[in-house]
């Protein structure tokens, strides 16, 4: 992969990609909302550096387009990793409820996490045209198949398989163009989102998701995949 393009490059397991893949790929362009407020990832990008750091909010058009015309020439690698959680709410309890109250921030999350990969790789199709062997790897979870068992977080839940079904219509049209795209689970990671008692640590889910781009190909497009390359159930 020689030049890869990560949304949410900023912390977790986007950041951990851009750690991964900043010494194998010829060029790596690390986006997130305000790259001024990212130290970790701006010390990546040092002068001479073969990363750079571009603003992207993945929910706004404009911020989309600046993106796109920024990255010159192909893309051969798209990671849409950009997401949010706005928590585990159920139907009902004293403290974790969604109510109506709530609404906009069921909408927000959908914007985020299902439109936002639609509209990137829409935004970046003539890059990833331009390449020989272009790829879109897009970060799920196991909590978007339909397979979970759980009574929660109905917003996130619904946004994972929304995006999920999302990559399956993407692999279908983009067929044709041999343009692969398949959905991971990067694994019960320790972020600011799976909390300190997950299984993972940043650095092991990002080494075996880069394991797994590095096999993406048209065999394996419109498949969810676990971090260790095991099926996942849509």
């Amino acid at each position: 992969m020689r030049r890869v393009v990560i949304t949410g490059a900023n912390r977790g397991v986007g950041l951990g990609l851009v750690q991964q893949l900043g010494p194998v790929a010829d060029e790596v362009f690390a986006t997130c909302r305000d790259p001024a407020a990212a130290e970790e990832l701006m010390t990546l990008a040092s002068p001479g550096s073969n990363v750079h750091v571009l603003p992207l909010d993945v929910a706004d058009a404009e911020s989309l387009a600046e993106a796109s015309a920024a990255v010159k020439g192909p893309v051969d690698l798209l990671i849409c990793n950009a997401g949010v959680n706005s928590g585990y709410s159920g139907l009902s309890g004293p403290e974790n409820a969604l109510t109506p109250d709530a609404m906009d921030g069921f909408a927000d999350l959908l914007r985020i996490n299902v439109a936002g990969p639609f509209f990137t790789v829409q935004a970046f199709l003539s890059h990833l045209m331009d390449s020989d062997a272009g790829r879109v790897a897009i970060i799920s979870s196991q909590m978007g198949s339909q397979q979970h068992d759980a009574g929660n977080a109905y917003a996130y839940r619904a946004s994972k398989a929304g995006v999920n079904n999302i990559m399956v219509t993407l692999s279908n049209e983009l067929d044709a163009k041999g343009i692969a795209v398949a959905a991971y689970h990067p694994g019960w990671v320790r972020t600011d989102m799976g909390g300190p008692r997950a299984h993972l640590s940043v650095e092991e889910s990002a080494q075996a998701l880069t394991q797994r781009f590095h096999e993406l190909d048209m065999s394996q497009t419109g498949r969810f995949l676990n971090y260790d390359g095991a099926p996942m159930v849509l």
